[in-house]
Formats: C-alpha cells, structure tokens, sequence
C-alpha cells in the first residue's frame, strides 16, 4: 500500500491576492486554476518549484466560520513547513520581496530554519534540513 498528501487546503480571503503572494512573491508554480461553475468556486492549486507530490490548494473563505479563520488556521502554530535546497538563496530572496520572518534564522540539529508570515499572517519554517 502507498499513501500520501496530494493537496493541502489553506483558506484564504481572496484568490488572486493569495495567487499574488503564492506565486509572485514565493515564486510558487500555478499547477491548476479552473471554474467551478456549481459551487460559485475556483480550484486553485499551487506548488513549491521542484515539488513532487505536495501541493497546497487555496481555498477562498465563503462562510463567516471560514472567514474567520483566515491567518488562524493553526492557532498560532507554524503549520506549514517549506523545505529548500538552499535556505540563503531563498530567505534573501524572501526578504527582498517584502516578506516577514518573525522569526530570525537558526541552526538546529535538523536544519537551518526561520519562520515567516504570510499574506494573511499564517506562519511557515523555511527549512533546510541537514544532510
């Protein structure tokens, strides 16, 4: 038997901001933007460059319950871990494009590592694990 995640939802409050942030300033790939005509919805998937299997679906709020989950999907906690095969390369060019880390980069057992927001204040490691 074989598993794994394909798609991870994280909702957001507007499409094309989050398509902004995911792809222009992450420099994240579009995989999927396409009309669900029934539903009044898009499916819009995104994915790391070089990314396999994971990929992360945005999903706009259209309830008050998922809008106010915007940017507290995780309580507080990082939820999301962006693993790189260059953690310099890409926290400058993070940085440069405006985005906040809130935390600074570390050395850890497991890897060079800092976290950072996103659009909506969500928190995420970028990570470079140790060989």
């Amino acid at each position: 038997m074989k598993q794994s995640l394909g798609l991870i939802s994280l909702v957001v409050r507007d499409y094309d901001e989050a398509l902004a942030f995911f792809v222009g300033v992450l420099g994240f790939v579009l995989i999927e933007d396409s009309a669900v005509p029934a539903q009044s919805k898009r499916w819009v998937v995104v994915a790391p460059p070089g990314a396999g299997e994971s990929r992360l679906l945005l999903a706009q709020a259209s309830t008050d319950a998922q809008r106010a989950r915007i940017g507290t999907q995780t309580g507080g906690r990082v939820g999301w871990f962006l693993y790189t095969d260059d953690f310099w390369r890409d926290h400058a060019a993070y940085t440069s494009r405006g985005v906040v880390f809130v935390r600074p980069p570390k050395t850890e057992p497991y890897g060079t590592v800092a976290v950072f927001q996103d659009l909506y204040g969500n928190l995420w490691d970028l990570l470079q694990p140790s060989t």
